[in-house]
């Protein structure tokens, strides 16, 4: 219907994104009805995000012209923005954007670069930014899950932990089912994403690379090789977060931090 209302493709695009946006307008006013509300996070994500695309994508656009060695500088940006983004899932814990970037660039920026070195991602621009991208962005939705749970589940059983504190119980092991539990949820999406590839979705790498003339074959193969290493990478990054975001949550003198009502 949209192609026979414009013609022009940058009208149709502008459209289609109206569109699309208006959809997940519908479902904040429908969450809205049941007193949940989204309606600012929501908006302002679609905002940022539909600037930041298309200002990545005219930053890229000069990249290719320029040294492979500058993906490396723009992947760096993405990882401190995915740590600032998924800190704030993790209020009121001192530290976590810390913890947040430096687990996302040990966890999937140890990944991009030993998949660079063996080969397995292409060093060319065109190839190592989409792919990094891709493994920065679902080892910070990762690590915002691990820090959301961790955060509800503390603030849940504060008066268990703090009993566990007075009986002599070390701090780490109080909070460590909590810990457990919140990588093991982390990873659900990662997890079975790679489950029902190929029967629940076929995802966008892939349809792009069959458009392109690849053979299905290997476009199967490389979406595979993928999702494993954004599991890889999430699952990393999420075992670091959590392993040092449990220091942060007691003061030095091991009394906890995140209390509700802060």
């Amino acid at each position: 219907m949209l192609k026979h209302l414009f013609h022009d493709p940058l009208h149709l695009v502008f459209a289609q994104a109206v569109v699309a946006a208006l959809a997940a307008v519908l479902v904040v006013l429908l969450a809205r009805k049941r007193r949940i509300h989204l309606e600012s996070e929501v908006l302002i994500a679609m905002l940022r995000g539909l600037l930041q695309i298309v200002a990545v994508g005219s930053i890229l656009v000069l990249l290719l012209k320029s040294s492979r060695w500058n993906s490396a500088w723009l992947l760096m940006v993405m990882i401190v923005a995915a740590g600032a983004t998924s800190a704030r899932r993790a209020r009121g814990i001192p530290g976590a954007f810390t913890v947040s970037t430096w687990a996302i660039a040990a966890g999937a920026g140890s990944v991009i670069a030993v998949m660079t070195w063996l080969g397995v991602i292409d060093s060319a621009i065109t190839s190592l930014v989409p792919v990094g991208s891709m493994l920065i962005a679902n080892a910070m939705n990762t690590n915002g899950l691990a820090l959301n749970r961790i955060r509800a589940d503390v603030l849940a059983h504060a008066g268990e932990i703090e009993t566990a504190l007075a009986l002599g119980a070390e701090p780490g092991r109080s909070v460590s089912p909590y810990v457990q539990a919140a990588f093991e949820s982390s990873l659900i999406p990662a997890i079975d994403s790679v489950r029902s590839l190929g029967i629940v979705w076929i995802p966008g790498l892939m349809a792009g690379m069959l458009l392109s003339g690849a053979r299905p074959l290997y476009a199967a193969i490389y979406q595979f090789v993928v999702l494993a290493m954004i599991l890889a990478s999430s699952g990393l990054t999420s075992l670091i977060s959590t392993l040092f975001i449990r220091a942060r949550l007691f003061t030095s003198a091991d009394q906890l931090i995140v209390q509700p009502g802060r």
